[in-house]
This record gives C-alpha cells, sequence and structure tokens, in this order.
C-alpha cells in the first residue's frame, strides 16, 4: 500500500517533542517564539505570528482588520473549504469566483466582483504555485478600484485600498524572482497541517507585510495579544516571580500554537532544505513519466521567476468526466496506490449550496475537478515506488479505456 501523505517524522523530531515534554512547558513558550523566527527565515519576512490552525490565523486576520457583516471578502471558489469558513466566522461575506486553467483565481473574474463593500481578496496558492499577485496589487491600486473602497475603521482607513490576504496553505518554500518566496500579500497565511510540506501536526502561521503606514512589529504584537484573549501577559511571562497579575483588554481568541507542536516543526528545520528539493525531484520524474501521453495534462510548477513549492501533483485527464475519473480512481486504489482529488469545488457543498452558490456559474473550476486526480508527492518516495506509481496509473486509464 502507498499512501497518499504520510508525515515525514525523523529522530530530530522525535527528539524535540520528547525535549518539550521534560522540559515540562508544553503550552505557548520558548519554541513557538523560535519557530516564529524560522519560519519568517524561509518566507523572508520579519514577523510571522504561530497559531493553532490555518483557519484560525485567517480568523485572526480578518478580526484584526475589523470586518463587519456587510463586508465582502472575494474568494476563489476552488479551495478547501477553510477559505470560505474563515471569512463568515470573521463576521463577513464570501464572494466565489471561478479559476484558471493553472487553478489559481482568476483576476479578472476577481474584478468583475469587486464592489463598494469589499474589503479584502483572498487568492489560494494552489499545489504549492503562488497567484499573481502583482496582477492583483496593480488591481486594487488602480484609481478606478480605490475610489470606490470604502474603510469602515482606522485599519482600513490607514492601509487605503482592499487587503490582499494569501491563502498560502500550499506554498511555504515556493520561490519568486528567484529569492525563496517573500510574503508578497499583506498577510500571507500557512498552514502547518500534517499532510504539509513543513508541519507542526495541526498548526498555522501569519506572515506580516503591510505597508509602510504600518508598523508591523507592532500589528505582530497585536496579533499575539489577539490570539490569547487580547491577555496581556502570556503564561511564559506570568512564570516569573510576582509576575501573576494580568489584564484583558479587548475581545480576543484562543488559538495560540503549544511549544508541543512547535517542537515537531523545529525537528523538521534541519531536513527542508533536502525534503523541499526531493519534492521537486518526485515532481519533475512524474512529469517524464507522463509526459508521453497524449491524454495526461501536466500540472505547471513555475510562471515567469515564480517557482513552486512543489506541495501536490494535480495530473489531469481532459477526455474524462466526472463519473469516469470516479472510476479510474477506483481502479488505482484496486492496486494500493491512494490517490486524491484537489478539491471539490465549493458550491458542490451542501453548506455552500444552501447559501445559493451553484458550480454551474464556475465552469472552469468544474471542468478542472471533475478531470484531475492527486497523485502521492512526499520525500519519503522512493523511486521504485514513484515508477510504480506511473505505471499503475497508466494500466487503470488503459484498463478504463478498455471498459468504454
Amino acid at each position: 500500500m502507498i499512501p497518499f501523505s504520510p508525515p515525514f517524522i525523523s529522530r530530530e523530531v522525535i527528539d524535540e517533542v520528547v525535549d518539550s515534554l521534560e522540559s515540562g512547558w508544553i503550552t505557548t513558550g520558548p519554541k513557538v517564539l523560535k519557530l516564529e523566527k524560522e519560519i519568517s527565515k524561509i518566507a523572508n519576512i520579519d514577523n510571522v505570528v504561530c497559531v493553532n490552525s490555518w483557519t484560525s490565523g485567517a480568523i485572526l486576520t480578518f478580526h484584526w482588520f475589523g470586518l463587519g457583516k456587510d463586508d465582502e471578502v472575494i474568494v476563489p471558489v476552488y479551495t478547501y473549504s477553510a477559505t470560505a469558513i474563515s471569512v463568515i466566522h470573521a463576521g463577513a461575506k464570501i464572494v466565489m469566483v471561478d479559476i484558471g486553467d493553472d487553478f489559481n483565481i482568476n483576476i479578472k473574474k476577481v474584478e468583475e466582483a469587486i464592489t463598494d463593500k469589499t474589503k479584502a481578496i483572498m487568492p489560494v496558492d494552489f499545489a504549492g504555485l503562488p497567484a499573481d499577485y502583482s496582477a492583483l496589487f496593480n488591481l486594487v491600486n488602480t484609481p478606478k478600484i480605490k475610489s470606490i473602497y470604502t474603510p469602515n475603521n482606522e485599519n482600513q482607513k490607514k492601509i487605503g485600498r482592499i487587503l490582499i490576504v494569501s491563502d498560502a496553505a500550499h506554498s511555504l518554500g515556493a520561490s519568486f524572482y528567484n529569492e525563496k518566496h517573500k510574503c508578497l500579500a499583506d498577510f500571507t497565511i500557512y498552514s502547518l497541517h500534517a499532510v504539509k510540506n513543513f508541519t507542526t501536526a495541526e498548526g498555522g502561521a501569519i506572515a506580516i507585510n503591510l505597508p509602510s503606514e504600518f508598523d508591523n512589529e507592532q500589528v505582530y504584537k497585536e496579533m499575539r495579544l489577539l490570539s490569547l484573549n487580547c491577555q496581556t501577559k502570556d503564561a511564559l511571562a506570568k512564570t516569573k516571580p510576582g509576575n501573576w497579575k494580568y489584564d484583558i483588554i479587548g475581545l480576543g481568541l484562543k488559538i495560540n500554537m503549544p511549544d508541543v507542536n512547535a517542537a515537531i516543526g523545529l525537528g523538521q528545520l534541519i531536513h527542508f532544505k533536502s525534503l523541499s528539493e526531493r519534492r521537486k525531484v518526485i515532481f519533475n520524474r512524474y512529469s517524464l513519466g507522463f509526459s508521453k501521453y497524449d491524454w495526461a495534462k501536466l500540472p505547471n510548477s513555475s510562471y515567469g521567476d515564480v517557482e513552486s513549492s512543489y506541495h501536490l501533483f494535480p495530473l489531469r485527464f481532459p477526455n474524462l468526466d466526472e463519473t469516469k475519473r470516479d472510476r479510474l480512481i477506483e481502479l488505482i486504489s484496486l492496486k494500493e496506490v491512494a490517490v486524491n482529488v484537489h478539491f471539490i469545488p465549493m458550491p458542490m457543498l451542501t453548506y455552500f449550496k444552501h447559501l445559493g452558490f451553484n458550480i454551474i456559474d464556475y465552469p472552469v473550476a468544474y471542468k478542472n475537478y471533475s478531470t484531475e486526480i492527486s497523485i502521492p508527492l512526499y520525500p519519503q518516495l522512493t523511486d521504485e515506488s514513484l515508477d510504480f506509481i506511473i505505471e499503475t496509473v497508466v494500466s487503470s486509464y488503459q484498463t478504463l479505456i478498455s471498459e468504454s
């Protein structure tokens, strides 16, 4: 059996976790602070706040920005549901737009969806390939779009335009302009979930890159405060003799990352570069293996000077419909290779149907979904396993065609 995406657990990871447990310090403390600094190096940005999940990180970001019930946030229709759910939990409305053939948000559709209620746009770096942030910033800074922007609080007034928040759940370690992925958005939110390239089992990280009107270090402090119920002293500060007294100065959340989770991430750091390189090797091996078949549509790994983090390998079969794609998955699974689909477009899910969304309105998203499978991509895969996966997909496809 070849699983889809097991976590990478090395001796260093185990030792870091044991160190955390033996220290007696397992909630937010020194390891979280160290992890924030290490992620800031990878992201090439100074201020990073670690929290307990990507979802809570997005809710915190929108909470800081002061979204209200009439505010709108534009999101791509093709993403995991947390992208939209975070907006709803923050008290605002989601506006879904279709994607391009590359799976990332369609900038033209974004422009058409902007109204005087739009407060933020949240593109998704699908499979690890960053969205076109240059185009998005050009759009929100045009005089036409800025003229209809309607701020409702001090932070919204200070930025003076629509906020850009990156759903970078897949893209920690991606590259931009030949440098390690910079946080191109105002806020870039990474997922550190168990299946991601870099994990803390559960966790998220918010990289802050607001324009010069803001003091990003001060925003970091505000967000740290908000992540712990707006309590003026965290547990680490309260351990100092006589330092027990604290205050609650606002309505915050309880979403701080524990040290025991940060320990998993710190243990992975020693291998992060080599694991990332191995992912690229696997991606390229798949690309070479499937390139000889005209029925296989390969994913993009780069455009211009932007390069993916190689989180997923979304392989498409343009001549299949949804039913045949599902049958292909069955055939592959019979040979004990686990595959997945990224993603079921949100309008196909019951909750979003009840909100009035209809997949008919998003034809590109449906076409990508109905023809896509994600095959295993993680550094523990051997070359022999990769060859077996390729052979399994090819033979299963041939069986499917013979059944027609």
